[in-house]
């Protein structure tokens, strides 16, 4: 199946590496016009670079801290200014924090909620009326598979991705009459810039590509995921061809969650 997302405006937070990049320029080369949000602007300058390289349309990236709600209004202004009304957000900011409850402090839950939940919030509030005024519209919201199955010393991460899961839900109710469609997708592990970090902690001595096999020898599939695998998924959600998925929440995991 060819997909195109040609004439389409794509807004993408933590576009700058790993699967945000990857959805970028998969947007990209499917002909959507895409602006990238991250932090730093010295790694959007060459993410920028990057998704340029195939793209069909217009790329622009914007450094923005999404946690903060002033930087996000300013910066979601540019991106209409500069690639016109958002059609496909994809609320993709995120790291991953994992402690023992006892260890989570008030200001480790807040930071998380902002970075993770309150923007996509925050960011949809922004998009949602011209994409209703469009009657066309997709939103991504990408989380974990600690969404629907969190485990012990998991918070807060896992507590805010299961806060998206019921936003999605919330949302694609609401919006299916405009025919804006609200869908998740749920990472499994994958190898991005996350992976890399984890072998340089972990897998000392050990070749990455052969870290990177026994770490997929867990999964259902034998394997870990490419950040490839997980764009080509998010570009037909974001497409003409998924016009009738919306509130649904997809396991890009390689069979290894127990909740479908």
């Amino acid at each position: 199946m060819r997909i195109s997302l040609a004439g389409r405006a794509a807004l993408i937070t933590g576009g700058s590496k790993g699967l945000g990049l990857a959805m970028a320029s998969r947007f990209a080369e499917a002909g959507a016009d895409v602006a990238i949000l991250a932090r730093r602007p010295d790694v959007l300058d060459e993410a920028k670079r990057i998704v340029d390289a195939t793209a069909v349309g217009k790329v622009v990236a914007y450094p923005c801290d999404v946690s903060n709600a002033n930087q996000i209004e300013t910066t979601y202004d540019r991106v209409v200014a500069s690639i016109g009304a958002v059609d496909i957000l994809v609320n993709n900011a995120g790291a991953s924090c994992r402690l023992a409850f006892e260890e989570i402090t008030d200001e480790i839950w807040q930071a998380d909620l902002d970075l993770k939940l309150f923007a996509a919030i925050r960011l949809t509030r922004l998009a949602l009326p011209q994409m209703k005024g469009r009657r066309w519209g997709r939103i991504l919201n990408i989380l974990n598979i600690a969404a629907k199955a969190p485990q012990a010393q998991s918070a807060p991460t896992s507590v805010s991705r299961a806060a998206g899961l019921a936003l999605t839900k919330v949302l694609a109710g609401e919006c299916a009459p405009h025919n804006v469609l609200v869908n998740a997708l749920l990472v499994g592990e994958i190898v991005t810039d996350q992976i890399v970090r984890r072998h340089s902690t972990e897998g000392a001595g050990t070749p990455f590509e052969e870290y990177v096999r026994q770490s997929g020898l867990h999964v259902p599939l034998g394997r870990l995921g490419t950040a490839a695998e997980f764009a080509s998924v998010a570009c037909f959600l974001a497409s003409d061809a998924a016009s009738y998925l919306t509130g649904v929440a997809i396991n890009v995991d390689g069979g290894s969650s127990p909740i479908a």
